[in-house]
């Protein structure tokens, strides 16, 4: 029997024994729970980006085809030589091309093709041709001729009329390039000079009528009468005029003159008497002198002494009495004679008015005298059987010259419609040839463009309201190589004729290479067009680092140590190439979380 010593060891042992056995399996055993979370992905690190300092540039990016700019299909405006149908077009009237128009670059003045064997001339212009222009034309398009004319040294007015003198400039442009002018056919030629006879026929029957209506018997007498009635007129036009002219007759010239001359002795009179008045009033009076002795003292009454003078004082003036009623008559003498001068005007003025309501009287009556005379004739006439024909004659004579004057303002040298065609710009590009020799002319001969080059692309509806006109681009090609252009237009004004439609949402864009001496049309090229850029560097994130709160704030997360990192408040600018502009407690250098944490 074991000791209760050595059982209670026994106990401690196994219970020692069966804790080690439970704490090992307790370390190799875990719950699922565990397990999973040992088997997970460590936790993340943070990713950021340095904040950067650099100049930022924002671009819209496209492709695009290189071609030559301006596109412009050509229609001839009518025929060459004169209406379809005439001798130059050939019985059929047909227009047929004798040489077709050749690809490459044509100048003004140039022969673009032949038609009929007629030039069709390349010329500079806005306004395009539309109508022959004859002898006498006026418009835009006659002075829009004549400026060309004078670039390529034909000469000429810029009267906006087509002259002789612009005839002659236009017959030295064909000359030179071996062609003759446009000159009236022959049956134009005989169309004139049968309306000119027939004018000259008319104006004979006229006359003849005419002379036969007067000198008819019936208003013969008339005719006597309004002649006479007329130089009743000239005479009584003549003497009022005469009479309107002439302010005094010779008789009242007479009379006048010797009123004037009574007048001018009554004023001599009357000047003559006034000076001696004058003289008599300032000569001194006779008398007793003074002798010299002593002074009298003063005193009311002065009595003469012994040794003393008499001095003569107060002595009455000279008697002028005379005199002063020799002025009075002279005056009264002036005053008659001036009356008489008045009567003398006064009368001529009465017979001069007198005279002249007596001629204006002559020259009423000579003139009811004469309407009278005119309207009896002119009854008369209207009455004749004769006058029938007379104005049948006039009005044969009036049509004819209308017919003659409508016919002649197109008659002679001309420039039909289809041998001139006006392009905007030039020297230009032959592109397209739309016919060949030997085909008829019914719709367009070629697409002629400008010598510069174009790219031609499409951008999204939302790009192209970043885009206007003028904005700086660039070009580049397959090589790498790239070339400064320009973007020219944007949306309905970039469309090209003649080029494929658009997806629905894409709009064209049109841009225009500054520089490309060894550019070639047809080249396939990526085009970029700059939207906005900072004018120096400046602080950019990744677009990703930027974040909106709630309060619609941009903040941006800054790490400061290993996995900490703190929000930074930040204003965003320009956005290109997947970064942003930012401004706020930021320093080029400091990382900026992109995801993570």
């Amino acid at each position: 029997m074991k000791s209760p010593r050595r059982l209670m060891a026994g106990i401690i042992a196994g219970v020692v024994v069966i804790a080690v056995v439970g704490w090992a399996l307790s370390t190799r055993l875990r719950s699922p729970a565990d397990e999973a979370a040992h088997r997970a992905a460590p936790r993340p690190s943070l990713v950021t980006a340095a904040v950067e300092r650099r100049e930022l540039v924002s671009t819209v990016v496209t492709s695009g085809t290189l071609e030559y700019g301006s596109p412009l299909p050509i229609n001839l405006a009518g025929a060459v030589a004169g209406p379809v149908g005439d001798a130059a077009g050939g019985a059929s009237g047909l227009q047929r091309a004798t040489r077709a128009p050749r690809k490459g670059r044509i100048k003004e003045g140039a022969v673009l093709m032949e038609v009929n064997g007629r030039p069709v001339f390349a010329l500079r212009g806005s306004v395009p041709m539309h109508r022959t222009i004859g002898p006498g034309s006026k418009g835009d398009d006659v002075g829009q001729l004549q400026r060309a004319l004078r670039r390529l040294g034909f000469g000429g007015p810029l009267t906006g009329v087509f002259d002789r003198a612009t005839i002659a400039a236009v017959t030295r442009m064909y000359t030179k390039r071996g062609y003759e002018a446009q000159q009236p056919t022959l049956t134009d030629r005989q169309t004139y000079d049968t309306l000119r006879k027939a004018v000259q026929t008319a104006r004979e029957t006229l006359a003849t009528e005419q002379q036969t209506l007067d000198q008819g018997r019936d208003v013969l007498p008339l005719k006597v009468r309004l002649d006479n009635a007329e130089a009743d007129m000239t005479s009584a036009k003549r003497a009022l005029k005469k009479a309107e002219g002439q302010r005094l007759t010779p008789e009242e010239a007479t009379e006048l003159a010797a009123a004037d001359a009574a007048v001018r002795a009554a004023e001599e009179k009357l000047a003559a008497a006034e000076q001696e008045l004058e003289a008599a009033r300032t000569q001194p009076a006779p008398g007793p002198t003074t002798t010299p002795g002593p002074t009298a003292s003063p005193g009311p009454t002065a009595t003469p002494t012994a040794g003393t003078s008499v001095v003569a004082v107060n002595q009455p003036p000279a008697d002028t009495s005379v005199l002063r009623m020799r002025v009075e008559n002279a005056g009264a003498d002036l005053a008659v004679a001036h009356e008489a001068r008045d009567r003398v005007l006064d009368k001529a003025r009465q017979a001069r008015e007198k005279r002249l309501e007596e001629l204006r009287k002559a020259v009423r009556t000579a003139k009811e005298a004469l309407v009278t005379a005119q309207q009896s004739l002119r009854r008369a006439r209207q009455l004749s059987p004769v006058r029938l024909k007379v104005a049948g004659a006039r009005r044969d004579v009036a049509a004819a010259e209308a017919m003659l004057a409508e016919y002649a303002r197109t008659y002679g040298t001309s420039v039909p419609p289809g041998e001139v065609v006006f392009l905007p710009k030039l020297p230009a590009r032959v592109h397209k040839v739309s016919v060949k020799a030997g085909q008829r002319i019914e719709n367009e001969v070629a697409t002629v463009t400008s010598s510069s080059f174009m790219v031609t692309g499409s951008v999204e509806a939302a790009e192209s309201e970043l885009l206007r006109a003028g904005m700086e681009a660039s070009i580049e090609l397959d090589t790498g190589r790239t070339y400064r252009a320009t973007l020219t237009a944007v949306g309905d004004q970039a469309k090209v004729p003649g080029a494929e439609e658009l997806v629905d949402g894409a709009v064209p864009i049109l841009l225009t290479p500054i520089e490309g001496k060894q550019l070639k049309a047809g080249t396939a090229v990526t085009a970029r067009v700059t939207v906005g850029a900072t004018k120096e560097p400046v602080l950019v994130v990744p677009v990703a680092a930027v974040i909106t709160s709630a309060d619609g704030k941009a903040r941006v997360r800054v790490e400061y140590a290993p996995d900490r990192t703190k929000d930074v408040e930040v204003r965003t600018g320009l956005a290109a190439d997947g970064n942003v502009q930012v401004t706020g407690e930021l320093k080029e250098g400091d990382r900026v979380v992109i995801s993570g944490g």
